[in-house]
């Protein structure tokens, strides 16, 4: 974290001035539609950036306490840290460590298997269980400690809304509060309101899909058991009684279960059902026989019917025309509960399009860029489709036939594993994922895939980080160039040469979208990577663009330059592949995805790359 560049400023860093927001609460740049994890994190990244006007309204009449999701991938974890909040969710959450599955035995249920709930190597951050109440309350702190200090107007309902392209703000909405209706104008709309979303209905898209029949209830209870495995996350499937999933949450004491309730009949629901608190705590009770289960209290709870639906496209330009109106979260994409992917993949919706509409509100990119969140986006959302499908069927099947010591559910799991720890998405070459003629000199760095973090040591004070920690929620592109082996910073060696062209060439993509009087890492923040045997060399001996100045007082920047580690396991160039002689330069998107892997003297391929969707500074 860097601050008193501009001069020394008291109390906690984390808290930027006040600026001055321009512009009238009747006519805004983005209207955000729901305070859920999809609006919220779009909220909080926008919350950052003065220049463009937000609002967000609820109809709720305030912030979340409790209840509904609780799983946070390791992919949102790191894209937590991006955001500032990941070690307060660290301490707080509960550490999903290992999954366990039990299945029917004489007398009862036996444990049938356990094993490690994230393979190995997928990130360096862990999957945790936390309250989503309390994951808003850390995007609502990260808002009022923004320079817009945005918050939520909570009591406020979307009635409508009208599209006129012809107009600058070409979003007419009609808002109600009480008895009183308000028309806001805005330039772009997001509906992060929820299953039943109204900006969904108001562009004419429709959940597509099935609502299965079986029906599963969900509570947050405490309780006295003596089922050994009640801190673990456990798959208990029983011989005639049903199926439960136990995972523990925050705090040491509360556990969430989700019960299997049965099917429903043909045109039945669940409301039909007339289902009760008591009768999932009896049905626990009867799957977890002969174990004892005495509820003491029940926090929240709720009866669902599974469902996996989703729209077409994400936002309202199936005509070609430039996207005003786009939806993210449960408002496009909904599934059964248990696999605790929704609020992940939710979030990530977000997080693809927030920078994405900065840089088309402030002339940084073509509009046409917003094309790209639909396109992106809407490939995720199947896949979280398919995998919910795929999941639930393993789940329910209780007394499949088993060919050797591994129950199905837990061979499912472990066929899963990438897409739970949420590092499994991967976008199609596009105008911001380049195609893979640049791929083999960093094999482990895949283009359209989330950047896989690698622990390095920071040069000028010694740090061990990983180097995902340089990618925070600013919305700018990262250079991370990684040098050769042989003496990397030799007089016309590939990296002061790559820093040479970015510096001075009139090509350098660097020169060319900086805007006048900004510091030169404004847009395109250039990183690099040495290897070991650098780790002794003086700051001072770096090209100039690898120590910039910056500020109103010209200081250099100390931080962009690391050494990859020693140890075993831990070097950079053998765990991603990366050509030890030749290098690599990696382009990383604001959403910390791969945009390209290219040579270190491609500087020509890279101004092309961003030639295809910026727009000068």
């Amino acid at each position: 974290m860097q601050f008193h560049l501009n001069g020394f400023r008291p109390g906690d860093p984390d808290i930027a001035p006040a600026a001055e927001v321009r512009g009238t609460p009747g006519e805004v740049d983005v209207l955000i539609v729901g305070c859920g994890p999809a609006g919220l994190t779009l909220a909080a990244q926008l919350a950052h950036f003065p220049q463009v006007t937000t609002r967000i309204v609820e109809r709720k009449p305030g912030p979340m306490e409790k209840g509904q999701a609780d799983g946070v991938s390791c992919r949102s974890m790191e894209m937590f840290r991006a955001f500032g909040f990941a070690g307060k969710v660290m301490r707080e959450a509960y550490w999903v460590n290992e999954t366990v599955f039990w299945t029917p035995a004489p007398g009862g249920i036996a444990r049938a298997g356990r094993v490690q709930d994230v393979e190995d190597g997928l990130s360096e951050m862990p999957h945790v269980i936390l309250n989503q109440a309390r994951i808003h309350d850390m995007y609502l702190d990260v808002m009022r400690k923004a320079p817009t200090r945005l918050a939520p107007e909570y009591d406020t309902e979307f009635v409508s809304l009208e599209i006129d392209r012809t107009r600058s703000h070409p979003a007419r909405v009609i808002l109600r509060r009480g008895d009183a209706l308000e028309e806001v104008r805005a330039r772009y709309v997001a509906g992060c309101d929820g299953a039943r979303s109204a900006v969904r209905g108001a562009i004419g898209l429709d959940l597509k899909g099935a609502s299965a029949n079986q029906v599963w209830g969900v509570m947050d209870v405490l309780v006295d058991t003596d089922f050994p495995d009640i801190r673990f996350k456990a798959v208990i499937q029983s011989e005639s009684a049903g199926t439960i999933l136990v995972i523990p949450r925050e705090g040491g004491h509360l556990v969430r279960l989700y019960v299997e309730q049965g099917t429903l009949g043909p045109d039945e629901r669940v409301a039909d059902r007339n289902i009760t608190v008591q009768q999932l705590i009896e049905k626990a009770r009867r799957v977890l026989a002969p174990y004892s289960f005495d509820v003491k209290d029940v926090v929240w709870w709720s009866a669902y019917q599974i469902g996996q639906r989703l729209t077409d496209r994400f936002d309202d330009a199936g005509d070609g025309a430039l996207p005003v109106v786009f939806i993210a979260g449960d408002a496009c994409h909904t599934h059964s509960p248990k696999a605790g992917q929704g609020m992940n993949v939710s979030m990530g919706d977000a997080f693809n399009l927030g920078w994405k509409l900065k840089a088309a509100l402030l002339g940084e990119a073509d509009p046409a860029l917003l094309h790209s969140y639909s396109a992106e986006r809407q490939l995720v959302a199947q896949e979280l489709i398919d995998f919910d499908r795929h999941w639930s069927q393993a789940i329910k099947e209780q007394g499949a036939e088993q060919t050797d010591d591994m129950p199905p559910v837990q061979r499912q799991f472990l066929r899963q594993g990438r897409y739970t720890a949420g590092v499994s998405v991967q976008y199609r070459p596009s105008v911001l994922t380049g195609t893979g003629e640049g791929q083999s000199l960093a094999t482990g760095f895949e283009l359209g895939t989330r950047l896989h973090s690698v622990p390095v040591v920071r040069l000028a004070d010694a740090k061990p980080m990983e180097l995902g920690e340089v990618i925070e929620a600013d919305t700018r592109f990262r250079l991370i160039a990684i040098a050769p082996e042989a003496d990397p910073l030799a007089p016309g060696a590939a990296l002061p040469e790559l820093c040479r062209f970015l510096a001075q060439d009139p090509a350098s993509a660097i020169l060319r979208y900086t805007p006048e009087g900004a510091d030169i890492d404004a847009r395109i923040d250039l990183r690099a990577v040495l290897p070991a045997s650098c780790r002794g060399m003086d700051v001072t001996d770096l090209p100039g663009l690898l120590l910039p100045r910056k500020g109103r007082f010209a200081l250099p920047d100390y931080e962009k330059v690391f050494c990859a580690e020693t140890a075993p396991g831990r070097d950079l160039y053998a765990l991603r592949g990366v050509d030890r002689r030749q290098g690599a330069l990696l382009v990383v998107r604001p959403d910390q995805y791969i945009g390209h892997v290219l040579p270190l003297d491609g500087g020509e391929a890279l101004a092309r790359y961003f030639d295809g969707f910026m727009r000068r500074g």
